[in-house]
This record gives structure tokens, C-alpha cells and sequence, in this order.
């Protein structure tokens, strides 16, 4: 019996990969997955900012999967000190951060796409091959938490959803539990509201949304407390 040996791709074909880090099982997961594309090439992997600004100048991939929140240099830190010295480079921010903020520093830094670490295989494999291109990704969950102008202050629909919520004195645990994110992002999303709405803490920005008539068209959903 003759078997037919599998095609495959010459490696010079395949789109490189560096994938960028800081929990070994999250990176190790996501190294098999896109080992299993014929057109990708894991090359190489690092578990901080340091390790990827060294392994990308000794390898020179066409993409490198980029995560925000690690130890040591953060991610959008890493992405603007790897622009520096190489702004052709093609960087995919993969991370579990859905704050609006980290996306628009990750954009203007020059990130090629912005993706949440939920998003699906198909997707994830459709952005890279999109970055690769030399187009833009953005995850789908993302794409309303662009900037919007309202009562002279800048929030996004989800900030304006938050600030709602601040007002009926939720902690940050309990926001992350509402909507739908963890209790770092809901923090990130009060500093951002703080920050813009120019006060001190949670009651000013509570106050100053009511100055401003931002609170009208907050959404508040009500809260089932556990006993």
C-alpha cells in the first residue's frame, strides 16, 4: 500500500510568529494552536518585555502576539520601545484587558490590531493573517468602546455605564461581576472616568456626572447581592 505524504508549506512561506507572554500555559496553549495553521511558524516565545525586544531582533518575525499586562516592562512599554527601533513591525496585542485605555495606547504606540483573549480561533487566526497583510484587527467586543463626546468630557458607552454604577456604590468587584469583565478592568475603568472627568474620587466623579447630565442616559441595572 502507497500513502500519499501531507502537503506542506515551505517554512520561507509560512508566516513567523512571536509570541509574547507572561503565564506559560496561556503561551504554551497558544503555541500548539497556531502550530496547527500550515501557514504559521511559531518561532519563538518570550515571558516578558526584555525577552521579546531580544528574541525579535534574533529572529525577525512577521508578526509578534503581544500581551498588555505582564511583569517587568508592560506590554504597550515593550510595543513603543520595539517601534522605536523597528516601526515596520507588525505587532497583534492578544490580552485579557477590555479597558478602552489600554486599547487606545496599544493603538496609538502602533499595534496592527487589538484582541481580547476570548475572542474565537477563527478570528484570531483570520487577525494575524490580516496583520500580516499589513491590515488592522480589532476585536469585535472592543469596537464600542471607541470615544464618544458627551457634556464636555470624553467617556466611552462602557465608562458611561460604569459611571452609572459608581453612582449606586458598587466596588469594583461587584462592576467587573455586572459587566462582564474582571475586577482589574472595572478598576481601570473608574481611574479612567476619574482621571477624566478631572476629580479626586469616586464621589466627585459621581457629582460631577450629574453637573455634566451624564447620569441621565447612564444605563443602571440593579444587583443581586448574595446572602
Amino acid at each position: 500500500m502507497i500513502r500519499r505524504r501531507r502537503a506542506t508549506m515551505p517554512l520561507s512561506a509560512r508566516i513567523r510568529l512571536l509570541l509574547v507572554d507572561d503565564h506559560p500555559v496561556m503561551r504554551a496553549g497558544l503555541a500548539n494552536l497556531l502550530s496547527l495553521e500550515k501557514d504559521f511558524q511559531v518561532v519563538a516565545q518570550a515571558d516578558d518585555g526584555e525577552a521579546a525586544l531580544r528574541l525579535w531582533h534574533q529572529h525577525r518575525p512577521d508578526v509578534c502576539l503581544l500581551d498588555v499586562t505582564m511583569h517587568g516592562i508592560d506590554g504597550i512599554e515593550t510595543l513603543r520601545r520595539l517601534k522605536a527601533v523597528a516601526p515596520a513591525a507588525r505587532v497583534l496585542m492578544l490580552t485579557s484587558s477590555e479597558a478602552p485605555e489600554d486599547m487606545a495606547q496599544s493603538l496609538k504606540a502602533g499595534a496592527a490590531g487589538y484582541l481580547t483573549k476570548n475572542v474565537q480561533h477563527d478570528e484570531l487566526v483570520q487577525a494575524i493573517r490580516s496583520v500580516h497583510a499589513g491590515g488592522k484587527a480589532i476585536d469585535p467586543c472592543m469596537v464600542d468602546s471607541q470615544p464618544t463626546t458627551s457634556g464636555g468630557s470624553l467617556l466611552t458607552p462602557r465608562e458611561l455605564e460604569v459611571l452609572g454604577l459608581m453612582r449606586e456604590g458598587f466596588t469594583n468587584t461587584e462592576l467587573g461581576r455586572l459587566i462582564g469583565t474582571s475586577t482589574r478592568t472595572a478598576k481601570a475603568h473608574v481611574a479612567a472616568i476619574i482621571e477624566k472627568l478631572q476629580v479626586i474620587d469616586r464621589t466627585q466623579a459621581v457629582a460631577r456626572g450629574f453637573d455634566l447630565g451624564l447620569l441621565k442616559t447612564a444605563p443602571v441595572r440593579p444587583m443581586t447581592r448574595r446572602p
